[in-house]
């Protein structure tokens, strides 16, 4: 029996301009409900934010995603950051997101589409073990790591 696991980010605020954006760069169907859709009087402030978000894509990537209540800061829940020191990376983030992709010509697609508006940790680049490996932290606050899967 097939287990599939779907990462599932919390944001403060932001998961509907987050899952949008996600959507935009790997396609797909998504799905948004708010608070509001699930019974909370329109006029409490957050009905409007998401309770269930869900990308799904014929390529495969899925993302879930939902806005914590009475968090309105923006980005991911808990934040923290990441970057590159002495050819180190240096985190206080709970986890990233990892994609590959089968050819350079995809995962380079993929890049320049989450780049925008990101800090770049690691530019995208042939390491040890992967064609293009590259690592960067979007307008979001989600860090990625992009690779190019190994043969």
């Amino acid at each position: 029996m097939p287990i599939q696991t779907t990462t599932h980010l919390n944001f403060c605020g932001d998961a509907r301009q987050a899952l949008e954006y996600y959507q935009s760069v790997f396609g797909g169907q998504l799905v948004i409900k708010t608070y509001a859709d699930f019974g909370m009087p329109p006029q409490v402030p957050g009905a409007d934010k998401v309770v269930f978000g869900l990308i799904v894509a014929e390529n495969g990537f899925r993302v879930m995603g939902y806005d914590v209540p009475v968090q309105t800061k923006g980005g991911i829940a808990s934040g923290g950051s990441t970057r590159r020191e002495n050819g180190v990376t240096i985190t206080d983030q709970a986890l990233f997101v990892s994609i590959s992709a089968d050819s350079l010509e995809e995962i380079q697609l993929i890049w320049s589409a989450l780049v925008v508006g990101a800090t770049v940790v690691e530019p995208l680049a042939a390491s040890e073990w992967s064609k293009g490996f590259g690592m960067l932290t979007d307008r979001f606050g989600v860090t990625w790591i992009a690779d190019v899967t190994a043969h």
